[in-house]
């Protein structure tokens, strides 16, 4: 049984380095012993405002990365003009404002005014040859649309069940799972990612259908640790646990 692949974010290597204004730690370099312990793939999100991962980065780890590289970015001509200039193998568009700590929810596409800008993002990318995935809450109405957009693959936002109340986790669960099986029945790919960590992304990993975790937060974290190497592993281990007890 092959397991569900896992994707390491290191937009928080780069978050480390932009507190000092220094070199160091280089999210390239994060991205290498991700890899070298058994990543299937590297996810940064270059954001409008720079925060973290910079222009630098993603054209560094276009050369350099020898899995899947997914670039994360807004649905906005910059992005886009970037994003064919580097040509990432996967580009997940999310939703992105400048106040906010992290993303905080799905794309929003069943409004007509985002379902426009995105469904033109969605085909110009395309046309470039880029898989396109789109990041979205659980819900099947939300799939539909994706289905409709020409979205290849989506990511189903699973902050709501990291943050859920325990009496609250089987619900958000089930949302995931039931969302899930709308994409793949749709014939769309299933990601998953935001807020999983060591203690909590057993059930995701279980869930039918879903074939990718995107990790960031939480694997550079142990890094700073134990290492990128551990972390990493460990985080594998975790996700072949919940693959034998499915």
């Amino acid at each position: 049984m092959n397991r569900v692949r896992l994707h390491v974010n290191i937009d928080h290597v780069a978050t480390l380095r932009q507190a000092r204004g220094a070199t160091y730690p280089d999210p390239v370099w994060g991205a290498s012993m991700a890899e070298l312990a058994g990543a299937d793939g590297i996810t940064v999100h270059l954001r409008e405002d720079r925060r973290h991962i910079q222009d630098r980065d993603v054209k560094l780890l276009r050369q350099t990365v020898r899995t899947i590289l997914n670039l994360e970015m807004a649905a906005i001509p910059e992005m886009v003009a970037i994003a064919k200039e580097i040509k990432p193998d996967i580009c997940t568009l999310v939703p992105e404002k400048r106040e906010e700590r992290t993303t905080e929810g799905g794309l929003d596409i069943l409004s007509d005014d985002q379902k426009a800008s995105v469904a033109e993002t969605v085909a110009e990318l395309r046309k470039a040859g880029i898989i396109v995935s789109l990041f979205l809450d659980p819900d099947r109405n939300v799939m539909n649309a994706a289905k409709e957009l020409g979205a290849q693959t989506v990511e189903l936002h699973t902050g709501y069940y990291c943050n859920a109340e325990s009496s609250r986790r089987d619900v958000e669960l089930d949302r995931l799972a039931t969302a899930s099986m709308t994409a793949i029945n749709l014939g769309m790919n299933v990601a998953a990612g935001h807020g999983l960590d060591y203690p909590n992304v057993g059930p995701v990993a279980a869930i039918p259908g879903i074939e990718e975790l995107n990790i960031g937060h939480s694997i550079v974290a142990r890094a700073v640790l134990v290492g990128m190497d551990r972390a990493v592993r460990d985080m594998i281990d975790r996700i072949v646990v919940s693959a034998l007890h499915v």
